[in-house]
């Protein structure tokens, strides 16, 4: 009998060290009593160096700050099953990992302390991201046929130097366009530098882009460079500027016109290479027409103009934007929530957003406010929103996940179109791996010709 249950105890041992999952065990004082080689593998701690220890001073994760999947199972007796977390491993790396947790247990069922398995997910992650590789922009994120077709002029755009003029309802990102134009720029290594013009008076606007001499004015005691003169070589991003009098966009457009400007109280001129994007929210078109905005600037800095729809017309981004604000208040504030519920989401759906990405970036900071752990319910969001969509129906969001596999599918077909079906040069193009657009391919069922644009050779 001792001898099977020696056997036995031997196999159980091999096994785990075997499994590809990360498995220890505590004791009630929470020190780790066994560590399979896996677990080593992934923390980056031997085993030696893990027994006797506490189990936080190894894992390092922000569970062990909050919500500890393994003390709740001590607690309540109960196994846990897929929560997500990331620990510190002993190169000061963060691993994303999923973790179950179960009681430990004596044959009499007595309760001797916990047992944890997890599972890397780096490989998961890195997959997820590159997947979601072609709908990402720097900090711009959508998936939005419109938004697509900036993406990828976007690039040509930032080299040409040109004047930019983008235009889009407030909060619809027209800063982060404009810094993304700047970094895929051959100035991303000079100075970005952004003002709002509406938000000063003329005289004070004119003074820190320009800069003035000593004396140009009462309380003006010594020399002060502008913005124009800081920015040097780079960029300059002129947010609102629709709102501009017709006094300082006279300056501005010798400044465009002449690359030269004269800073306040001074008899010379300095001049300037220095890159303009403009920005408004305004129809300028209108104002021009009105008279309330030159006619001779309009078409200087319109040059090259982008128009950021706004959320309310590309509904189809609210689940990979809700992603990407909460991946980025996770790093942030060291938490680890997941998602939306499907409640949430839909209640999202539902609302017209005229405030457009900002508007949506503030609600999800809101849940992390009432939410600790897990999934954002209906219950975390900002009360006036759900006030905001009563009477309005509510779309499922099985519908919504319908319409982006539709329209990823024509993403990618456009771009095979575009690459006269190259399948290497279409990955390429979308910013994703071969072998995810061959899945994407059989996955959406996308028929593609006999030739595949490279040789001219038939593909099987």
């Amino acid at each position: 009998m001792n001898r099977k249950k020696d056997f036995s105890e031997a196999a159980n041992e091999i096994i785990l060290e075997s499994i590809s999952d990360g498995v220890f065990t505590v004791d009630h004082n929470w020190r780790i009593m066994s560590f399979n080689r896996a677990a080593e593998k992934i923390t980056g701690t031997t085993r030696e160096e893990a027994i006797g220890r506490f189990c936080w001073e190894v894992f390092r994760s922000n569970m062990c700050e909050g919500d500890c999947a393994l003390k709740r199972t001590m607690k309540e007796k109960k196994s846990f099953v897929s929560t997500s977390t990331y620990i510190i491993n002993n190169r000061q790396q963060r691993v994303p990992i999923g973790v179950s947790t179960s009681p430990l247990k004596n044959d009499k069922g007595e309760i001797l302390g916990g047992v944890e398995t997890f599972r890397d997910r780096t490989l998961v992650e890195e997959l997820r991201r590159e997947i979601t590789a072609s709908y990402v922009l720097d900090d711009m994120v959508s998936r939005s046929a419109s938004m697509q077709k900036i993406f990828n002029i976007l690039p040509q755009v930032a080299e040409s130097d040109s004047t930019v003029l983008i235009e889009g309802e407030t909060g619809t990102g027209k800063g982060l366009m404009a810094s993304a134009i700047h970094n895929h720029s051959g100035r991303k290594d000079e100075p970005f530098v952004a003002i709002n013009c509406g938000a000063l008076p003329d005289s004070l606007l004119e003074s820190e882009l320009f800069g003035y001499k000593a004396g140009a004015f009462t309380g003006a005691e010594k020399d002060k460079p502008g913005l124009f003169q800081a920015a040097g070589k780079g960029t300059i991003f002129l947010d609102e500027i629709g709102d501009t009098s017709a006094a300082f966009q006279v300056r501005l457009l010798r400044v465009l016109e002449e690359k030269e400007f004269q800073p306040l109280g001074s008899v010379e001129k300095c001049k300037t290479d220095t890159r303009i994007i403009a920005a408004t929210n305004l129809d300028l078109e209108g104002k021009v027409a009105d008279g309330s905005f030159r006619r001779d600037l309009f078409y200087r800095i319109n040059i090259v103009r982008f128009n950021l729809p706004a959320l309310r017309d590309r509904k189809e981004d609210l689940p990979l934007l809700v992603d990407h604000f909460i991946e980025k208040l996770n790093h942030i504030k060291g938490r680890f929530l997941t998602s939306l519920t499907q409640e949430a989401m839909a209640l999202l759906l539902a609302h017209d957003f005229p405030g457009n990405i900002r508007e949506l970036e503030n609600i999800i900071e809101h849940g992390f406010v009432l939410c600790q752990e897990g999934a954002i319910g209906k219950e975390h969001l900002p009360t006036n929103l759900c006030a905001s969509i009563e009477g309005k129906t509510i779309i499922p969001v099985g519908h919504i996940v319908q319409n982006l596999h539709v329209a990823e599918a024509d993403l990618i077909l456009e771009a095979l179109k575009r690459c006269n079906y190259n399948r290497l040069a279409a990955a390429k193009e979308l910013g994703m791996h071969k072998s995810t657009l061959f899945r994407k391919l059989k996955k959406y069922r996308i028929d593609l010709p006999g030739r595949d644009g490279r040789s001219g050779r038939t593909t099987s």
